[in-house]
């Protein structure tokens, strides 16, 4: 309903000004005005960003550095005015975005929850009543009698937010506020946060952590280049976002020409052993993304042998976050032996597992298990692995499965 919507952005879109040259004098603005030389360039920052906030909304937003985010919270938080568009925003909000807004680094602590209390909104009075657990939070009990720029911006992040969320606020704006702060500060976070969602706090979040978006969020919204590429639940947004990073990293599904990965066995093949192997390519033909419901991976290995020994091939899943193997194949079940040309496709059930990012490692080996070819590291497959639909957090958080031995060898050539 519409009385619902706590935040509306209409048609945002912003640009800045980057300078291209520097001039000192006005005959030379004024030649470079007649000669149509606009001595700066516009960087578009925002197109067109459209969205709207319902109350009790926890909603993450992600993109790379340099997507926009923070300059979407600074509009939102009318720190910025946007070039055109609106926003409208019914109630009471404060943002908690760039560390030291509204402290002074040449005042204490303690002076400074006072003058950043101020400025949210609260009376003396009301600091007073607060103080002691606002410090508390902060743990920082013993450092509240020194001046702030003497304190690490840890201890910053973790003073001001603990002031932060005391405003008597109907919209909280945070900008990676999980980034900073050790673990008992994110152990903190994590608890008002969870506490937020059952008292349905209206809470817009950015962060690089799809952990955080997939447990904390009701909603999230990706951006790509100034514009929203997805609005909709945590887990579509976290997994097109782990899917845009494997490609701008460079990922890539296709190993040719002997484009021998580093891996700790690389520094064990020879020349001799690496012109025995040619042409090897590694295509995955399912999808990248691997929906719940068809959990199942698919992929060709082609490779040619110039010489007339036996090879056969290995190859491992691992994941990429918890760093373990989920299923290493290295059995040598389909030796084979003479020159020529060899493809294989390969269907492996991934039934037994939920929510995590695998890497696809392949290697041809001889008949001693020497590795001859290798595709791993930037050229190996990764596959995202989508969790169980209408599955509780703390299903998702302990499920971690290994793969069984159930693939099996489709084709020959």
């Amino acid at each position: 309903m519409v009385q619902d919507i706590v935040v509306k952005v209409n048609s945002v879109k912003k640009s800045f000004r980057l300078p291209t040259e520097n001039t000192n004098s006005l005959k030379r603005t004024i030649v470079n005005y007649f000669k149509g030389i606009k001595g700066y360039r516009e960087q578009h920052v925002l197109r067109d960003i459209s969205f709207s906030v319902n109350r009790g909304d926890f909603l993450g937003i992600v993109g790379r550095n340099g997507s926009g985010k923070s300059t979407l919270l600074k509009i939102i938080s009318q720190i910025y005015s946007p070039d055109s568009g609106s926003v409208e925003v019914n109630g009471k909000l404060v943002s908690f975005i760039e560390l030291g807004v509204g402290f002074n680094p040449e005042l204490t602590g303690k002076e400074n929850v006072y003058l950043n209390g101020a400025l949210i909104g609260f009376s003396p009075k009301e600091i007073d009543r607060m103080y002691e657990d606002i410090v508390d939070f902060a743990e920082l009990h013993d450092f509240m009698g020194q001046k702030l720029k003497n304190y690490s911006s840890g201890m910053q992040v973790r003073l001001a937010f603990s002031v932060a969320i005391r405003a008597k606020s109907d919209i909280l704006v945070l900008d990676e506020v999980l980034a900073v702060g050790d673990e008992a500060f994110q152990r903190k976070c994590n608890d008002y946060f969870m506490q937020s969602k059952e008292e349905q706090k209206t809470i817009i979040l950015v962060t690089h952590s799809m952990e955080a978006v997939r447990k904390y969020c009701n909603k999230a919204l990706l951006i790509d280049k100034g514009k929203i590429k997805i609005y909709g639940t945590p887990d579509e947004v976290a997994n097109q976002y782990s899917l845009d990073n494997v490609f701008q990293e460079g990922a890539s599904t296709v190993i040719e020409n002997n484009e021998i990965a580093e891996s700790k066995e690389k520094e064990e093949i020879t020349k001799e052993e690496l012109s025995v192997i040619s042409n090897f390519k590694v295509s995955l033909i399912s999808d990248e993304l691997v929906e719940s419901s068809n959990k199942v991976i698919e992929f060709d290995v082609e490779y040619e042998v110039q010489d007339n020994i036996e090879t056969y091939i290995a190859f491992s899943l691992t994941d990429i976050d918890r760093n373990f193997w989920m299923y290493n194949d290295n059995s040598f079940d389909n030796m084979t032996d003479g020159l020529g040309k060899k493809k294989y496709r390969y269907r492996c059930s991934l039934d037994n597992i939920n929510q995590c990012k695998l890497q696809l490692i392949v290697s041809v080996r001889n008949s001693k298990h020497e590795p001859l070819a290798i595709a791993s590291g930037i050229h190996a497959p990764i596959i995202i692995i989508s969790p169980k639909p209408n599955m509780k957090q703390s299903e998702r958080d302990s499920s971690t499965g290994v793969i069984t031995r159930n693939g099996s060898w489709l084709n020959n050539y």
